[in-house]
């Protein structure tokens, strides 16, 4: 299936990267505000990292197979084409709501 839905598969690389750079931010707020594991609160700029790993995680569940069933179904084109557009989405959700809450609606 892989091989016939090359485009499928380079986004969902894309969302995969994505999950591992909200991981990544998370761990990197973890140190600079000080907040030792397994607390999930304590400074504000942190719990928002925090929240848009959690949020990102939850959609990414849901949309990956969605995406595949698309592709699967229907083609690889639009599945890609919607996956790109989930993507994009989240990323301004992420970089909007780790700056101010208010922000994250946009994505």
């Amino acid at each position: 299936m892989l091989s016939s839905s090359p485009l499928t598969a380079g986004v969902t690389l894309l969302i995969v990267l994505l999950m591992f750079g909200t991981s990544f931010a998370v761990g990197k707020g973890r140190h600079r505000y000080g907040v030792k594991a397994p607390a999930v609160t304590g400074h504000p700029v942190f719990e928002r990292l925090y929240r848009v790993q959690m949020n990102t995680l939850e959609w990414a569940l849901m949309t990956l197979p969605c995406l595949w069933i698309c592709a699967a179904y229907v083609g690889d084109g639009l599945a890609a084409a919607l996956g790109g557009v989930w993507l994009a989405g989240r990323i301004g959700y992420a970089l909007g709501y780790a700056k101010d809450p208010a922000l994250r609606g946009k994505g």
